[in-house]
């Protein structure tokens, strides 16, 4: 977790003394290598390592224990900001829904592997992205790496603003009416950063007249989960609501 570097980080620039009440707190990519500059290791000095924090329980304790999280705001720019970051992925305990493939053949390569993107790409082949989205014209349009436009959003009281922030989406689909985003994982993921969802989602709503849903995606075993939520203020970071989750064992044979 990174918790001995980023304590440097926090003494040499008294960030335990900021009022982040009023605003975050900025701190740039040089910044955090000059403070780091006196640790061995790489994973003690890496910018991009040190300001991975994917999940609530993968912060540095300082962080923790004082409700803080970490958000890029450009390139090579970053702000620490009091608040929850982060959002629970609920458990599905509902049956296992028994969903039958809509190709009338079967896909022999997507049996090949065992990677997120590969089992997110037969979900959509067999129609059970457009089944649970309820939305037949769904169609690949969104993969890979991109910048945002500008935009400015709040957690609490403090306002953010974000211009050219690299994002990533493992898949997005647009319809007639919409555009469905989605956030893929190959593993059980109990807690995941918000900005994962809301990035893109400020993005595709920038670029877009349709409504923008978002998607987090897994495959556990042989069973699809799939939650949907959707932001209820696109400028509340925090407004984040889980629609709809259900999950799926396909039958494509």
């Amino acid at each position: 977790m990174n918790s001995k570097p980023w304590k440097a980080i926090f003494d040499k620039y008294n960030i335990a003394s900021h009022n982040f009440v009023q605003r975050p707190f900025v701190i740039t990519a040089k910044q955090i290598k000059e403070a780091t500059s006196h640790f061995n290791s790489t994973n003690e000095r890496e910018v991009r390592i040190l300001c991975k924090q994917d999940s609530g329980d993968k912060r540095p304790q300082i962080f923790i224990d004082n409700g803080l999280f970490l958000l890029p705001i450009k390139n090579g720019i970053y702000v620490i900001v009091k608040g929850e970051g982060y959002i629970d992925i609920p458990n599905i305990t509902g049956a296992v829904k028994v969903y039958r493939s809509k190709l009338d053949f079967v896909l022999d390569t997507s049996k090949i592997g065992d990677s997120e993107m590969q089992h997110l790409d037969f979900a959509y082949a067999s129609s059970l992205i457009r089944t649970f989205m309820k939305d037949d014209s769904l169609v690949l349009t969104i993969r890979g790496r991109k910048y945002t436009p500008k935009f400015s959003f709040k957690v609490g009281s403090q306002k953010i603003n974000v211009e050219s922030v690299q994002t990533e989406v493992d898949a997005g689909y647009e319809g007639r009416n919409q555009i469905v985003l989605i956030e893929a994982k190959n593993s059980k993921t109990n807690n995941t950063i918000i900005r994962q969802l809301y990035y893109p989602f400020r993005q595709w709503s920038h670029y877009a007249n349709k409504k923008v849903m978002t998607v987090f995606f897994e495959k556990r075993g042989n069973e699809y989960y799939l939650w949907n939520f959707e932001f209820q203020d696109p400028k509340d970071y925090n407004s984040i609501k889980l629609v709809n989750s259900k999950k799926f064992k396909i039958i494509d044979d």
